[in-house]
């Protein structure tokens, strides 16, 4: 697994002729290349890199989150009731995101909507509809979702930010074509899972991915303050309106055309997320700080 980074100025000499100059004005100064097999193979059998660098994520968070909740006195088997929970909600609220974003695509036939072949689902309404489920399971479990909202926020960014930086792997979630820096390529065959993984392109998904795991060292700051530490899911609106700030800003870098005004559908999703959890981190009614391991007042 290599990457090499090209330049358009060779230290062998200058560009000579009209042609070789309009290439400098083209081509970007450097462009990091990525070169390798996409899979890992083992006997006849092959996974993509990228599949084991999101399952590791995932593995990851799930770590934190088991760390979290045992410190805070929270039963583990309770956690995986929890994180079952999370999945129909993310699954639902994934799709009903990828339908807004091709919303001709899928009225031409509504029943591609619940046909799992065809298309695939959107992260911002995923997170949302996950957080919603996996509420509802929480308060089921012992009628103190705060409690568990209150782990949510360390390991959702773990997740995101890592699971975005594991795309690099696989050539996915790369931006526009660009002539500027930073740029990315992938050369030979793959599979990549990005259109035209050749051309040198603004890598979206590692710009991502990089500012999400920024945000959690800066929750990692905020969460040491006592009024984060209260149960009234201030914490977890905190971190979702600011995960929804990082791909307001990213997705401007990204293929998708613009579909209201400057912005595009993704844009449009997560400031209405954006502004929904800066508003309720405002508003909810303040709870009386609790200790780890102590029920809600």
């Amino acid at each position: 697994m290599t990457a090499r980074v090209s330049a358009s100025r060779q230290g062998c000499g200058h560009p000579r002729g009209p042609d070789a100059a309009a290439t400098l004005a083209t081509v970007p100064t450097a462009v990091i290349a990525f070169d390798f097999d996409p899979l890992f193979r083992l006997g006849d059998g092959a996974v993509r890199w990228e599949t084991i660098g999101i399952a590791l994520a995932i593995f990851a968070a799930l770590v934190v989150a088991g760390a979290i909740a045992r410190a805070d006195g929270m039963r583990l088997d309770d956690l995986l009731f929890v994180v079952l929970g999370i999945v129909p909600g993310a699954v639902v609220g994934g799709r009903l995101g990828y339908v807004l974003l091709f919303p001709g695509f899928f009225a031409a036939d509504p029943g591609r909507i619940v046909d799992p072949g065809v298309g695939s689902r959107e992260l911002t309404l995923a997170v949302v509809g996950g957080g919603l489920s996996g509420t509802l399971v929480a308060a089921l479990l012992d009628g103190q979702p705060g409690r568990w909202v209150r782990v949510a926020p360390r390991p959702t960014l773990l997740v995101l930010g890592a699971g975005k930086l594991a795309m690099v792997l696989g050539g996915s979630g790369q931006g526009r074509p660009t002539t500027g820096e930073p740029a990315t390529a992938y050369l030979g065959p793959g599979p990549w899972g990005s259109l035209g993984p050749e051309l040198p392109s603004i890598p979206s998904q590692a710009l991502e991915g990089i500012a999400t795991l920024v945000l959690l060292a800066a929750m990692l700051a905020v969460l040491r303050r006592p009024s984060m530490r209260r149960t009234d899911g201030r914490a977890f609106l905190l971190a979702l309106a600011g995960w929804c700030l990082v791909r307001l800003v990213v997705a401007t870098t990204w293929r998708d055309p613009v579909a209201v005004g400057p912005l595009r559908v993704e844009q449009v999703l997560d400031l209405i997320v954006l502004v929904t959890a800066a508003v309720l981190a405002v508003v909810v009614p303040r709870r009386p700080a609790v200790s780890p391991g102590q029920p809600a007042a």
